[in-house]
C-alpha cells in the first residue's frame, strides 16, 4: 500500500505558484526524501499534508484514505521552525503534547518516559525548555513528533543544530521507527543524509516535481557511463571510449577516467578492452551522487 499518493497538487497565492501539479507517490515503510533549494515548494507540500493550509487543486490521499481531520493524529510532524512552549517544563510539555495527539494521561506518561530513558535525558524531566540548549530542546521535540507511534511521520530538516553523537542518535531512532512500520518522509539539504538514509527520492524545483523514483533508479538516469582505472603503465584507447584523463600516481602506477561514447551491455567490455592494453589494479563505475545529482538538476533548470 502507498503511505501517501499526491496527484495533482497545486497551491497559489497573489503572485507566486508554490506548486504547480504535483504528483508523488510514496511507499508504505519507506524513508522518502523531499528536496529541493529554497522556495521550492517543499513546505508548502508539507503544510498543505498536515492540513495547515490547502490545496487550490489536486487530492491527496493516505493509506489508501483521501486525506482528511481524522488522520491528524497518524502523522507526526517535526517542523523546520521549532515550537516548545518555553515556560513549560519538559515532562509537563510531553505530556500536553501527546494529549493532543489522542493518549490518555497514563498512557502518555508511560510513553515520556520511555523515550527520555531512550534518549538517557531522565535528568531533564523538570527543567524549563527555555533553560535547554538547542540540541536538547530540538530531541524533546523529537520525542514529541514521534511518542504517539504515528504510521506517517514527516521531518523537516530534523539534524539541524545536532552534533555528530545526536545525529548518529536521531540516525537511529528513524531507521527503528521505519523498521515498525512508520513511513517517514525527510525534507532535508544534507545529501550526505539522503545518501545515508533515503531509499526513495523526489526533487521538487520551482514549483514543480522534478524527478521521483529510488536512489538507484535516479542515479541509474543520470549515471554517464564513466569508470575509473587504477592501472601499471600507460594506455590509449579508441572506438567506443573516450580517455578522458590520464593521471601518474606514483612511479609507473596511473588513475585514468574512461567513458563509453555508446550503449554498454555490462562493464566487463571495458574490462576485456583494458585487460588487453594495461595492468589493471582496479576498476569502479563512477555512479554520481544525489549532491551531483540535485546540483546538476537545479542549475539546469535555473539556467532555462
Amino acid at each position: 500500500m502507498e503511505a501517501l499518493s499526491a496527484k495533482g497538487v497545486t497551491k497559489r497565492y497573489t503572485n507566486h505558484v508554490a506548486l504547480d501539479d504535483v504528483s508523488l507517490t510514496i511507499p508504505e515503510q519507506s524513508i522518502y526524501g523531499l528536496l529541493g533549494p529554497n522556495g521550492a515548494g517543499k513546505t508548502t507540500f508539507i503544510r498543505i499534508v498536515n492540513q495547515i493550509i490547502n490545496a487550490d487543486a489536486g487530492d491527496i490521499s493516505i493509506f489508501g484514505e483521501r486525506l482528511t481531520e481524522k488522520h491528524i493524529g497518524v502523522i507526526g510532524y517535526l517542523p523546520e521552525e521549532r515550537g516548545l512552549y518555553k515556560k513549560l517544563k519538559v515532562g509537563e510539555q510531553l505530556l500536553y503534547l501527546a494529549q493532543l495527539k489522542g493518549l490518555s494521561r497514563t498512557e502518555a506518561l508511560a510513553r515520556s518516559k520511555k523515550w527520555i530513558e531512550k534518549f538517557d535525558i531522565k535528568d531533564w524531566w523538570n527543567k524549563k525548555v527555555e533553560d535547554l540548549s538547542k540540541g536538547m530542546a530540538q530531541k524533546v521535540q523529537f520525542i514529541s513528533t514521534v511518542m504517539h507511534e504515528p504510521r506517517l511521520i514527516i521531518l523537516d530538516e530534523p539534524f539541524s543544530g545536532f552534533d555528530p553523537v545526536n545525529a548518529q542518535l536521531i540516525t537511529e531512532q528513524i531507521l527503528d521507527l521505519r523498521k515498525n512500520g512508520s513511513t517517514i518522509i525527510f525534507s532535508t539539504h544534507r545529501m550526505e543524509t539522503v545518501e545515508d538514509l533515503c531509499d526513495h527520492v523526489a526533487l521538487i524545483n520551482k514549483s514543480k516535481k522534478i524527478v521521483e523514483g529510488t536512489k538507484k533508479q535516479i542515479k541509474d538516469t543520470y549515471k554517464t557511463n564513466t569508470f575509473s582505472v587504477e592501472h601499471k603503465g600507460t594506455f590509449s584507447i579508441n572506438g567506443q571510449y573516450e580517455l578522458v584523463s590520464q593521471t601518474k600516481v606514483d612511479d609507473n602506477y596511473y588513475h585514468s577516467i574512461v567513458r563509453t561514447q555508446g550503449s554498454l551491455t555490462s562493464p566487463n567490455e571495458l574490462i576485456q578492452q583494458l585487460i588487453g592494453l594495461t595492468d589493471v589494479h582496479a576498476f569502479v563505475e563512477k555512479v554520481p551522487s544525489m549532491s551531483e545529482i540535485f546540483i546538476h538538476l537545479v542549475k539546469g533548470k535555473s539556467d532555462e
